[in-house]
């Protein structure tokens, strides 16, 4: 039977946004997952990018501090990346897990070393869903799709959607500060979303500092939740204050599973243990 990673899925699709977050060394982005594993999530996944092309020129020469010393902006983009033989040791150690990862790709040099790898399903970042020579690109690929909407316009959701198509596309309701302002989380837009695109699967990326917005965003049906995973949220990178620890995770997992069996149906129901409680409260009439 074909997986269908987070399709028809019957319950919420946990995804662990490793990002950047391992700081370009493969042994935090191994730890990364087996904490994402721990805490009950299903997926992981990176971002993929070429530099030279996802970076606008004009920033390439600035200086930036790093742990590894002061190099140029586009030197540090660079260092971030992963290779191939990196991608196949954590794509390995993912499979010894069971736990689904994928990636999102920033241009369309990036899409084809994923398909290289043989990437199960692709995440679009709310900073690419505009990029349309991207979005079809990736519809060539025939896999699933999940984008993220942070600060897009409906017109530009709509166009992005127009190009993927609503069948197998997770679309993720998101505000891209980071971290997110709770005011402007605008979580009732999620169920917005479902009546607009009834075909395709709502979710949420959550970019705040808390979890409490996150568990609600599951109350509001999102059926895919995603957030940035951390080793330590004090540790260096633009990433890290937006992200949450694996027992932080784990504690979204626990309260989502809890309203999944608590929600119920829209309609009144008088359950078989309440009539033992009927019969002692209730005169017989």
């Amino acid at each position: 039977m074909k997986k269908k990673y987070f399709i028809n899925n019957p319950k919420v699709y946990f995804i662990a946004e490793i990002g950047i977050n391992h700081n370009g060394e493969v042994k935090n982005a191994l730890k990364l997952i087996e904490e994402a594993k721990s805490a009950g999530c299903d997926a992981v996944k990176f971002q993929k990018k070429s530099p030279k092309i996802s970076t606008p020129k004009h920033v390439w020469d600035n200086p930036k501090d790093t742990p590894w010393g002061k190099m140029t902006y586009i030197e540090y983009k660079e260092r971030m990346e992963f290779n191939k033989k990196q991608y196949r040791e954590i794509i390995k150690f993912c499979n010894k897990l069971k736990i689904d990862w994928s990636a999102s790709c920033w241009d369309i040099k990036s899409v084809d070393f994923m398909e290289s790898l043989r990437i199960p399903y692709y995440k679009v970042a709310s900073a690419s869903i505009t990029d349309l020579a991207l979005l079809k690109r990736i519809k060539k690929t025939k896999k699933p799709v999940i984008i993220s909407t942070g600060m897009s316009t409906m017109g530009q959701i709509n166009k992005a959607v127009k190009i993927l198509g609503s069948k197998n596309l997770g679309i993720l309701h998101c505000n891209s500060s980071y971290p997110a302002k709770y005011e402007e989380l605008n979580l009732r837009f999620i169920t917005k979303l479902k009546k607009i695109f009834p075909k395709s699967i709502i979710g949420y990326s959550g970019h705040e500092k808390g979890l409490s917005s996150t568990v609600a965003a599951a109350v509001l049906d999102a059926k895919i939740i995603e957030r940035h995973i951390t080793l330590d949220k004090a540790m260096w990178g633009t990433d890290q204050l937006a992200s949450i620890e694996s027992m932080g995770y784990a504690r979204i997992i626990r309260d989502t599973r809890i309203i999944e069996k608590s929600l119920g149906e829209p309609k009144k129901v008088v359950f078989k243990s309440e009539y033992e409680v009927m019969k002692k409260l209730r005169p017989i009439s």
